[in-house]
């Protein structure tokens, strides 16, 4: 039985650990290959062991030159390309006063300028191959209001709108590009509180469905859109909240 994504070409951004990890893990156990690409250095080491399927990158998404180099590897390493997860994000909570610009402007240089970075920096390789799989993590903060989040928010608003845009302006040449949106995701982006029992029991409580998010469940959904099987969906806002943005 073939997986998923047999055959498939894919660029994951942030795969150094978390939700861009799992997904790369994903990826290569449904039959992909993939570039991991992140600033930690770590990524090489979840890459080897993905053995042949996975190679990685350093690469700042703010960068457009590392962008352009980051798909010629790709290219030349795996031949085309198919797929592109927009999954590099920093999250850095606080409130309105005590926001600093720089912080502000870090958050867009990541979460929105990366984003924009690699959905221009990817089309021409897409176009030539027929088409592509976009998928933009937005995050449920890009889909309603938080307190103490408006540099994140800002730009996983962003995201969401560049999605819609984007998936209008590609669609004529067979490139889908949709936004996935996960709420209380148990990965270190949660205030670093990864694997407190207490801390995580007490935000379950406030999810309809009475848990956490795992990276798989996010996988999951990404490996749907990177696939076929979703081939009519395009300009989509997935949430994977559990229910809180009910």
């Amino acid at each position: 039985m073939t997986g998923r994504l047999e055959g498939k070409v894919a660029i994951i951004t942030g795969a150094a650990q978390g939700q861009g990890a799992q997904e790369a893990q994903t990826f290569v156990t449904e039959g992909a290959r993939v570039m991991l690409t992140d600033v930690k250095p770590d990524v090489t080491q979840i890459a080897q062991q993905l053995g042949a399927a996975a190679s990685s990158m350093h690469h700042d998404v703010s960068d457009e030159q590392q962008w352009q180099e980051v798909v010629r590897k790709t290219l030349s390493t795996f031949g085309k390309l198919d797929v592109l997860v927009n999954n590099a994000g920093i999250f850095a909570p606080a409130r309105l006063n005590e926001t600093s610009k720089e912080s502000f402007i870090a958050h867009f240089n990541v979460n929105q300028l990366g984003t924009f970075l690699g959905m221009k920096s990817v089309t021409d390789a897409m176009r030539a191959n027929g088409g592509g799989s976009i998928i933009n993590i937005s995050s449920g903060a890009g889909l309603r209001g938080y307190p103490e989040m408006i540099s994140y928010l800002s730009t996983k608003w962003a995201v969401t709108g560049m999605t819609k845009a984007t998936a209008r302006e590609l669609a004529p040449f067979g490139i889908r590009v949709n936004s996935v949106h996960p709420g209380l995701i148990d990965t270190p982006m949660i205030n670093g509180k990864e694997g407190d029992a207490d801390w995580l029991r007490e935000i379950a409580a406030t999810v309809p469905l009475a848990r956490i998010g795992t990276t798989a469940d996010v996988a999951e959904i990404v490996t749907y859109l990177a696939s076929d099987l979703s081939g009519f969906v395009t300009g989509a806002e997935i949430a994977i909240d559990g229910g809180t943005g009910l």
